[in-house]
């Protein structure tokens, strides 16, 4: 069997990342872990035990494992076996001559056969069948494979939205007593005569803006807690809680050449065993253009009496060969060849598309992180200075210098930086997500879905 060759399949990949990072790849263990949620941690692997879309996956990998069997039970041969038993009576009419009685006859028989047939594989065929099938079963691993990768990213970011949810909603809480105490102030001041009424309804209006807030928090966690619980394959009854706080970004992933992606994602692994299964299509049909050559072997007894289905004296046995060769079909095997190879072709560009997807995937999430890490520090500088700046504000508007509204302003302002930290430490950590599934993660790859691989 001679699969066909690839001409000019070099895709002239760089050596390096453009993103510029350091030059090892091992992302360890079960990446989720290194956000060191022990809560995180045991959601994931209850998503990966329950979730039905993935458990789906497992019982098609089941599947193509059984097919994968069927197909290498045809490079064996067959035997069958095979008893038979019948009575039969005849009747003569007319005999004997002048006799009105009529003559009949009865008789019985008995046979056991074994038979046997092989086809001898002498072009390839079922051994390419074969590795076609294999390679499918391949294919089905990577895809279990690159499901769990999915559930755990979607997991972790279903549960980063349900914490940072809960984070904002507090915030405004907190925020929410804040300005309460602000308007009782504004009112007491007016109460007293030093303060205008324009004080205290900018104090009641920015209060019931926070209380909106309040509740338009409200929806997103409900909405993550239901997501949550139906990945994890739960009722989505809303009880899940998540932690009062996003937890901090992990260090750097060290990663490294481009080159070592290929070996680790399971879509390319899945492509790059489309690719060998297609080949070895080809091979099929244009094997079904040569003649096929079987032998066949049969052996048993024959007996009019049940007891001597054993006895050797009455063995009988044949022993024969078959050679077909279609002739006229309508041009239907060069169809199917030509159609195989147009599948071929198909698979080649699906593989390479699949490669430049993932690189810039990697790309993109490496992009990302500096420039979410640039944002979020000069988030840190401008809470800084909101801060010192609501600060003056209540100082100078004690001692008069300033009008109640630079404080509300201020107070406004700090407000808004804070949930903005809240946010971006949020998209820091699912860019973090996207980069270990870029990466191709580290679990739940089968070891010999890499073998083949390029």
């Amino acid at each position: 069997m001679r699969l066909p060759e690839r001409q000019g399949f070099s895709m002239n990949l760089p050596g390096n990342w453009a993103s510029g990072q350091s030059s090892t790849n091992d992302p360890a263990g079960e990446w989720w872990e290194s956000l060191g949620s022990t809560e995180l941690t045991a959601l994931v692997k209850e998503a990966l035990a329950n979730n039905p879309n993935l458990q789906a996956t497992a019982v098609r990998l089941d599947q193509s494992r059984l097919r994968a069997s069927i197909a290498g039970a045809e490079r064996r041969p067959t035997l069958n076996a095979s008893l038979d038993a019948g009575k039969k009576r005849s009747n003569f009419i007319g005999l004997p001559i002048g006799d009105s009685s009529v003559l009949t006859s009865r008789s019985e028989n008995y046979g056991f056969t074994l038979s046997s047939n092989w086809e001898l594989d002498v072009w390839g065929r079922i051994r390419a069948g074969q590795l076609a099938a294999s390679m499918d079963t391949a294919v089905a691993q990577a895809e279990l494979a690159a499901a769990q990768q999915s559930l755990a990213a979607q997991t972790v970011k279903a549960w980063l939205a349900l914490t940072e949810a809960r984070e904002q909603l507090g915030l405004e809480e907190a925020n929410v007593a804040i300005l309460d105490l602000t308007v009782r102030q504004a009112d007491l001041r007016y109460g007293l005569g030093v303060g205008p009424a324009l004080d205290l309804r900018l104090a009641e209006t920015n209060l019931s803006a926070a209380r909106a807030t309040v509740e338009q928090w409200r929806s997103p966690r409900a909405q993550a807690q239901r997501q949550l619980e139906v990945l994890l394959g739960r009722y989505p009854a809303g009880t899940l809680k998540g932690m009062a706080a996003l937890p901090d970004l992990p260090p750097p992933i060290p990663i490294g050449l481009p080159s070592q992606l290929l070996t680790r994602r399971p879509d390319i692994l899945g492509a790059h065993g489309r690719l060998i299964a297609a080949d070895a299509r080809i091979a099929v049909a244009r094997a079904e253009l040569y003649p096929k050559f079987s032998l066949t072997a049969s052996g048993g007894t024959s007996s009019d009496e049940l007891e001597n289905l054993l006895n050797n004296h009455l063995l009988v046995w044949s022993l024969g060969s078959n050679l077909t060769q279609p002739i006229l079909n309508g041009g239907r095997l060069r169809a199917n060849l030509k159609l195989s190879e147009s599948h071929a072709a198909e698979a080649v560009i699906q593989y390479r598309g699949t490669v430049l997807n993932a690189f810039a995937e990697v790309e993109t999430a490496l992009a990302n992180e500096q420039l979410l890490a640039a944002r979020e520090s000069r988030l840190l500088e401008s809470f800084g200075l909101a801060e010192q700046a609501l600060v003056l504000a209540e100082d100078r508007f004690a001692r008069g210098l300033e009008p109640f509204m630079r404080v509300l302003e201020n107070q406004r302002r700090v407000n808004e930086l804070r949930s903005q930290q809240v946010e971006v430490r949020r998209l820091c950590l699912e860019n973090r997500v996207n980069l270990h599934l870029a990466l191709g993660g580290s679990f739940g790859i089968p070891k010999n879905a890499t073998e083949g691989a390029p």
